[in-house]
């Protein structure tokens, strides 16, 4: 960021994962913000309560909370104040997720896979004005776009159903239907437990379910696996 920037504050970062809060705090660090121009949450109760009593300039929205979808954050912050910046930091990568966050008002969508750099180059659009949209996402809906005419309907459908889960979370999948357990997929992986522990949470909440064999089956039944 460069000196004569002004950063908007304060910032909202609605986070129910400790890990990734984290991390994010360490981006906007980054980026030149002040640990007291942070405001972190873990749900929507306690976002709608922060954004009751204070204005904020710029909030990161996770969609997948404990206590509903970020999309009732992200509709309250729009209904109080129009120039909030509202960036949707989610591991959700389907169309209907993006349609429906664009049309409660947030500025961009980038998804949680993304390394650090990318993330803090979603922020730092955002900051200058731009509306980023995950190039994953924007390659789905632009590949659906350009074969609405062609494939039939059950072929849509289920490209719809394979956008449920990111390619990462899949890959995580396939390891837990071949039994390695967190460690070991993290190992082949080359990632940490905690990051293989935070996909699979993900991917319990996309399938709604709570049990890995649970997940496996699911996943199979609507041929994801």
């Amino acid at each position: 960021m460069t000196p004569e920037v002004i950063l908007p504050v304060p910032v909202l970062v609605v986070e129910d994962e400790e890990i990734i809060q984290l991390r994010l705090r360490k981006i906007l660090t980054e980026l030149g913000y002040k640990r007291d121009e942070l405001i972190f949450t873990k749900n929507v109760k306690e976002s709608i309560q922060v954004v009751d009593t204070q204005p904020i300039s710029l909030a990161l929205v996770d969609l997948g909370l404990p206590d509903g979808n970020g999309i009732e954050i992200i509709e309250k912050i729009r209904s109080l104040e129009c120039n909030t910046m509202i960036l949707v930091v989610s591991a959700w990568s389907t169309q209907e997720s993006l349609f429906s966050a664009i049309k409660a008002g947030a500025t961009g969508y980038v998804l949680k896979e993304r390394d650090d750099a990318e993330v803090l180059l979603s922020i730092r659009s955002i900051l200058r004005g731009g509306a980023p949209i995950d190039p994953f996402i924007a390659r789905e809906i632009l590949k659906q776009i350009s074969e609405s005419e062609g494939p039939a309907q059950e072929e849509t459908v289920s490209a719809e159903v394979e956008s449920i889960l990111t390619s990462r979370e899949k890959e995580i999948l396939t390891l837990v239907a071949q039994g390695l357990s967190n460690r070991e997929i993290a190992e082949q992986l080359f990632v940490s437990r905690y990051t293989v522990e935070s996909h699979i949470k993900h991917i319990y909440r996309k399938l709604s379910v709570t049990k890995r064999t649970k997940a496996v089956s699911t996943a199979r039944s609507m041929g994801i696996l």
